[in-house]
């Protein structure tokens, strides 16, 4: 309104027309204080070095290991998001005791966001492959040994959170079920074995760490649980191999291949092409309201088809959008039905068991799958009873409905004292349409910035980043546009640490050039020496 009300202002100088009163008590400089102090009070103070917050998603590992919290607070976590999806509440409550112990390196407390799972769609389980993994040395494009392979015997005493800090892609890990038997070995041990084929093979201890040591591997190995180890020399001295990840497995879906979504959960075979794909749909509504015509997005968008037939028991589609070669359907995948009425309330039974916990402990609650006003008036009536009217709540806008929405569930959400938004950008990518996203997504900025309503920025942040070691550039640009939220939001990966570092530094460096839409046109120093002009700020290293 205060913008409204500047332009007719200088219209009326322009036309000689009187000047309109203004009505407008909220002006351009006190909407934006009112914004802070709601994301202040909402996510807490940002660091002094740059005024966009970082929430990161804890891992499992994280449950067990202060050591791990605390380098997250260390590189720049401010806000730490544990997901009421996964694991439980005696889990929930190890990790937020080690957040609360722990301050940010200026002394800042982190705040605690817990995400209630909501009604989320998902493919069912497939059946597992075995329990085995392949160590082979590397080679060059004509075959020939270049080094011999890796692995890591580690012993249940180095939690895999800390397997995770040190992570490194050559090596591949294999756990151990004796510590004793770790700690007993020395670099140029000899361990036999025989592996899951009945080849015999020979390693090599490299080097020894505190409860694991480095063997190399000279001739492909396939190793499964149960196998045993044999130090060379040491008479009896044998160890199991521990508990190895089963071997994940995967539907291959083409184009014009039939994929069927069934009521039973029961595991599924996994199928190549040219035959039809059957998998669970975790989500029994579905099959109430789903109709022939219907698109269907699976995997984030990776599949998409139309459904072809419905029944009560199942839901057949024909894959029409799908990558050159087809794509590995998972189980725990997403289902996204953008123009089925689903009719669902965003509170399940699971969430309602779960927010008693989420009351006492967190500082605020994310609310996922919004849709109406009446999914956030029922979490306002459920918070009253429970004694927590003033915990914070965050609308996670994740689907096509929410996004039509948005204007009443503000208003909505503006019933408690606390609020805040996320732009949930998986999900929402697929509801509107990828090539719409960014629209979408600058339309949520901007009405909440209207509504002094603090924006957390989430989905994929450098996700290539902390899953891998490196960002992609696109992964870079859209760091840096983040910085006009309030908060940015990265998922766990085995370099979240790096992550993390990278975003403060991004999130660092933009603040000076961007406050929400508006450029701060920041004075350039990249081609200025400093003796030039006296006055300007320090030229930073890297130019």
């Amino acid at each position: 309104m205060a913008t409204i009300e500047s332009v007719l202002g200088v219209l009326a100088k322009l036309t000689d027309e009187p000047t309109v009163t203004p009505r407008a008590n909220i002006g351009l400089d006190e909407g934006r204080l009112l914004l802070d102090q709601n994301a202040d009070a909402l996510l807490g103070e940002t660091p002094a070095h740059r005024a966009t917050r970082i929430m990161v998603t804890l891992p499992t590992e994280a449950a067990n290991d202060e050591r791990l919290v605390a380098e997250l607070i260390n590189r720049g976590m401010d806000v730490a998001r544990v997901n009421c999806a996964h694991d439980g509440s005696a889990l929930w409550e190890q990790m937020i005791g080690f957040v609360r112990s722990c301050a940010t390196p200026d002394g800042r407390s982190c705040r605690i966001a817990m995400d209630l799972a909501g009604p989320k769609l998902r493919t069912g389980p497939l059946l597992p492959g075995p329990r085995v993994v392949k160590v082979r040395p590397h080679r060059d494009d004509q075959g020939r040994v270049t080094s011999p392979g890796r692995v890591r015997l580690s012993s249940p005493a180095l939690s895999a959170s800390m397997r995770a800090l040190e992570h490194d892609a050559s090596i591949v890990e294999i756990p151990v079920d004796d510590d004793a038997w770790v700690r007993r070995r020395l670099c140029g041990d000899r361990i036999d074995l025989v592996d899951s084929r009945g080849a015999r093979r020979t390693w090599t201890v490299v080097s020894v760490e505190e409860s694991a040591c480095i063997a190399t591997v000279a001739q492909p190995t396939y190793v499964m649980t149960g196998l045993e180890l044999n130090c060379r020399g040491k008479d009896q001295d044998v160890v199991l191999v521990g508990e190895i990840a089963e071997i994940e497995r995967a539907h291959l879906v083409r184009h014009g291949d039939r994929v069927i979504l069934t009521r039973s959960l029961e595991p599924a075979e996994p199928t190549g092409n040219g035959v039809d794909h059957y998998i669970g749909c975790t989500l029994e509504e579905a099959f109430e309201h789903a109709r022939p015509g219907e698109p269907v997005w699976l995997d984030d968008g990776k599949i998409g088809g139309i459904i072809e037939s419905v029944s009560a028991e199942e839901i057949a589609l024909i894959v029409s959008d799908v990558r050159p070669g087809g794509a590995k359907l998972r189980a725990g995948k997403g289902i996204n039905l953008p123009e089925t009425d689903l009719q669902l309330a965003a509170l399940t039974a699971k969430d309602l068991e779960d927010l008693p916990f989420v009351a006492i402990n967190a500082d605020v609650v994310n609310l996922s799958f919004v849709r109406k006003p009446a999914d956030i008036d029922r979490l306002q009536q459920e918070l009253e009873k429970l004694g927590a009217a003033d915990l914070g709540i965050v609308l996670k806008i994740e689907n096509l409905e929410a996004f039509e929405n948005l204007p009443d569930l503000l208003l909505t959400a503006m019933r408690s004292r606390l609020i805040g938004v996320m732009i949930a950008r998986g999900d929402l990518a697929v509801e509107v349409g990828f090539d719409r996203l960014s629209e979408v997504q600058e339309q949520i900025m901007w009405a909440c910035e209207a509504s002094h309503v603090p924006v957390i920025w989430a989905t994929q942040v450098l996700d290539t980043m902390a899953r891998t070691g490196r960002p992609s550039r696109a992964e870079v640009s859209d760091a840096a546009m983040s910085e006009r939220a309030e908060c940015v939001m990265l998922n766990k990966g085995p370099y979240i640490g790096d992550a993390i570092g990278t975003l403060d530094s991004i999130l660092a460096r933009m603040s000076g050039h961007q406050d929400k839409k508006r450029s701060l046109l920041r004075r350039l120093n990249a081609w200025t020496p400093t003796e030039v002009l006296p006055d300007a700020d320090p030229v930073p290293e890297d130019g």
